[in-house]
């Protein structure tokens, strides 16, 4: 009676510890959904300037090298601002859906892994998002110098430049002001490594996972003398051996033994 008491406030204490974890991945699962719409509306915008832009005719000016300079500086800002926006836009679909599909159907401790995983990418996210915002603003810059008067050229160019200087300037103020030490963060690792006992999954282990569900074996790869590895045969697979160091397999035969107390549970 005291061993399915155990395993039942154990298994409480690992679904709050998840429910937890989930909060912080619904954070990063919804700023990538906003990301990727912003950038989606930006990328449809570069396309219309693309497409419908009709610059003037080289012979229209008195040296045909300006035109052909300007044009040139456009339609390569342009094009590149769309790719930048594609590429936030792809990124983020799938950051969603398979960090969504592995937290929620992937192995005890897939959580953990889905959310570490959308922190560390959002970097590249956000570095590419940015990129696309000041790649448009400088095709407008160029775009003026072909299709107005010097005078209006210069006002929409000094206009452009003050908004982009502007947007540093409010992106600096903004990160100063909400800024703060990653180190004091609210970790739950003392919970997950305590009382929740949950584990975080090693990528090899769940691309491994992951190609036997295909019905692909792992490949043994070399293994040098300095690399500590074991080779175990996978419950259900004997063709499907994964190279684990020892700590891995310390996690291993750890999950077993919780896959056993609970099957004894359910037996009484």
């Amino acid at each position: 009676m005291l061993a399915a008491d155990k395993l039942q406030l154990q298994s409480t204490l690992k679904q709050q510890a998840t429910a937890l974890k989930e909060k912080e991945f619904n954070l990063h699962h919804n700023n990538f959904m906003t990301v990727g719409t912003q950038a989606a509306v930006l990328a449809g915008l570069d396309v219309t300037m693309f497409i419908e832009f009709q610059p003037p005719a080289n012979e229209e000016w008195p040296f045909v090298i300006i035109p052909r300079v300007l044009k040139f500086v456009y339609y390569v800002c342009i094009t590149s601002a769309f790719c930048a926006n594609m590429l936030v836009v792809s990124q983020t679909t799938i950051l969603s859906v398979l960090g969504a599909s592995l937290a929620l159907r992937g192995p005890d401790g897939s959580m953990m892994t889905a959310t570490d995983g959308l922190y560390l990418e959002r970097a590249m996210v956000f570095k590419s998002f940015g990129m696309g915002l000041i790649l448009t603003i400088a095709s407008v810059v160029s775009v003026v110098w072909l299709h107005l008067h010097w005078e209006a050229s210069l006002t929409c160019c000094i206009l452009a430049l003050g908004t982009l200087m502007k947007m540093r300037q409010t992106y600096l103020r903004i990160v100063k002001k909400f800024d703060f030490d990653e180190s004091l963060t609210v970790d739950f690792q003392d919970i997950f490594d305590g009382p929740a006992a949950i584990q975080a999954i090693p990528v090899r282990r769940i691309i491994s996972q992951g190609l036997r569900g295909m019905g692909v074996s792992s490949g043994s790869g070399s293994s040098g003398d300095g690399d500590k590895k074991r080779r175990i045969s996978t419950k259900g697979s004997h063709d499907a051996d994964m190279e684990l160091n020892d700590e891995e397999i310390a996690l291993v035969r750890r999950q077993r033994m919780l896959n056993g107390q609970q099957s004894r549970f359910q037996t009484v």
